[in-house]
């Protein structure tokens, strides 16, 4: 049976969140910990009361469990949140046909292209769940496609990758196309666009974010109606991609207030 381990106490926490109202006997949940402070205490009331099994342990029997983790997230803090048994998707993972068909009126879509480091990916998550994005759209291709069981993923995004909409699409040009059907402006980040500041966001917007790399891809800039960049005065060459994001995301929340 296969077996998740999630470490962090924002992940943990989130993991339980989210279970509360999703019991089944099917999936063993059970949290290990070898501490007792304020904040653990508070995760195993909650965990108790979402009907999680915790057991005291040592500091060992702690590092034998997260030792084949990769190296960031085997601090745990003294407490291991283990799963078994448990389902591979999960309710925030959507279709862009079936999500548009229910799209509000108002709506903000963040696409990720060749986004691919998962601390950028868990931080720009979180900006999303933050500033009120609906949806994040990511290419299919890539290591994305594991982003809900990405481990750093969730302890980066501080658990909202559990919340945040998710669309996997083969061809993101197409998840452009689709939208534009649908009445969004598409805006695409890149140097020499339009500065932030004097780019009104329509009710359905759509911000294409590329890599720190590569940037986006032709097709989807040649498809985009407004390259928006961000108004720096810094030394080097631009913005962390989950910065950038973050202030794209918030000055679009900010414009819908």
């Amino acid at each position: 049976m296969a077996q998740n381990i999630y470490t962090g106490f924002h992940a943990v926490e989130e993991r339980i969140r989210r279970y509360e109202n999703q019991k089944s006997k099917a999936v063993t949940l059970k949290i290990y910990y070898s501490k007792i402070g304020p904040r653990i205490k508070k995760i195993l009331f909650n965990a108790k009361d979402a009907g999680f099994e915790c057991i005291k342990v040592d500091d060992e029997y702690i590092s034998n469990l997260v030792k084949d983790l990769p190296l960031e997230l085997q601090d745990s803090r003294g407490i291991v949140l283990v799963t078994e048994g448990e389902k591979q998707t999960s309710e925030n993972l959507l279709s862009l046909d079936a999500w548009i068909k229910t799209c509000p009126e108002k709506a903000t879509v963040l696409i990720l292209d060749s986004v691919t480091d998962p601390h950028n990916i868990g931080a720009i998550i979180r900006s999303c769940d933050q500033f009120g994005c609906n949806l994040l759209v990511v290419p299919e291709r890539n290591t994305t496609s594991s982003i809900q069981e990405n481990d750093i993923i969730a302890r980066t995004s501080a658990g909202a990758s559990g919340w945040v909409n998710l669309c996997k699409e083969k061809n993101l040009v197409r998840a452009v196309q689709i939208l534009k059907e649908n009445g969004f402006w598409i805006y695409a980040a890149d140097a020499g666009g339009q500065s932030l500041q004097n780019v009104s966001f329509a009710d359905k917007a759509c911000i294409i974010m590329g890599s720190e790399g590569t940037g986006i891809s032709r097709l989807l800039e040649e498809n985009s109606d407004v390259v928006v960049s961000i108004p720096t005065c810094g030394k080097i060459d631009s913005l962390n991609v989950s910065v950038a994001a973050g202030v794209l995301l918030f000055e679009r929340h900010r414009q819908s207030l």
